[in-house]
């Protein structure tokens, strides 16, 4: 792995088509902008259409021959979810690049439109949905890579309460929630890998963290705030990790990418560990199976 890894870095994406949820703002808009500018077609998933278009626009500017679509996209609503994947699977035969990059980050405790605690229903019931609704298409590709969007925040708590996990009993604390969903992840990531390699797919499932970047400078308590002004790196560098995710040569599925700095901060792109508990074969597959019932979506039997 080069040891600066930039987008200047990125192979040529002609021909391939992207998908990047969340892609208004911050890494995501970044993740989409990098990719269109290397020649792929790039579908925004946005929530908010107005806003995905504004930034459509910002990335069309500078990558002027990318090809960018903007769709809409509610990855904590279920039902949405459905309506996206219908609607992409009639326009697009295959995709290349699955960037599973929405998330809900610190937000006050809160459900979902299907009754999830916010951060969970999001972060990993709705990705888990997403990718299961988009499979077939995915597989079509000669190549797919599935890139899902982690945290350093993971090794921030013991792990999944199996007995509560919607904190309809536990007090419920903001960066709890958001550590427990990102934990939970990156066990999906995992355990989709297994059973992809199980199932003979040529399809690549790994994750990639950010490390701490600058692409919520409005989330936290005063204290994380000023840190983050003054400590967090951009989102331009924030990105590249999802990015060599998505594109490097020597990616290996089943592997956590994230900066190379001290304590996985900052840097550029490297191969980094992780938490004993998201490579839990029991914890995996319960999670599967809570995901499996709460979506209604299966897919790789295990």
């Amino acid at each position: 792995m080069a040891r600066k890894w930039t987008v200047a870095d990125i192979p040529p994406q002609v021909g391939k088509t992207a998908l990047v949820t969340g892609a208004n703002r911050g890494l995501g808009l970044e993740i989409a902008g990098a990719l269109a500018a290397s020649g792929a077609r790039v579908v925004m998933a946005c929530r908010d259409i107005a806003k995905g278009e504004g930034a459509a626009a910002s990335i069309r500017r500078n990558a002027p021959r990318g090809e960018i679509e903007v769709m809409n996209l509610d990855i904590a609503d279920l039902g949405s979810i459905r309506r996206f994947a219908e609607a992409f699977a009639r326009r697009f035969p295959e995709i290349d690049l699955l960037v599973n990059n929405a998330s809900a980050i610190l937000v006050p405790q809160g459900k979902t439109a299907d009754g999830f605690e916010t951060h969970f229903g999001t972060n990993v019931l709705g990705t888990f949905a997403l990718t299961g609704l988009l499979l077939d298409r995915l597989r079509a590709a000669p190549a797919a890579r599935i890139v899902n969007t982690t945290s350093n925040a993971h090794r921030m708590t013991k792990g999944l309460d199996f007995d509560d996990l919607h904190f309809a009993r536990t007090a419920y604390k903001p960066m709890e929630a958001y550590a427990r969903s990102k934990l939970a992840t990156l066990i999906f990531t995992f355990e989709l890998d297994r059973r992809l390699r199980k199932a003979g797919q040529r399809v690549i499932a790994v994750a990639a963290h950010p490390g701490y970047s600058n692409t919520n400078p409005d989330k936290g308590g005063f204290a994380l705030r000023v840190a983050t002004a003054l400590i967090a790196q951009p989102a331009q560098m924030g990105a590249l990790p999802a990015l060599y995710a998505a594109t490097a040569a020597d990616v290996e599925s089943g592997a956590h990418y994230g900066p190379g700095g001290v304590a996985e901060l900052r840097g550029y792109p490297a191969k980094v560990g992780c938490a004993a508990t998201a490579r839990d074969a029991g914890t995996a597959a319960r999670l599967w199976a809570v995901a499996e019932e709460a979506t209604g979506v299966r897919y790789l039997d295990g």
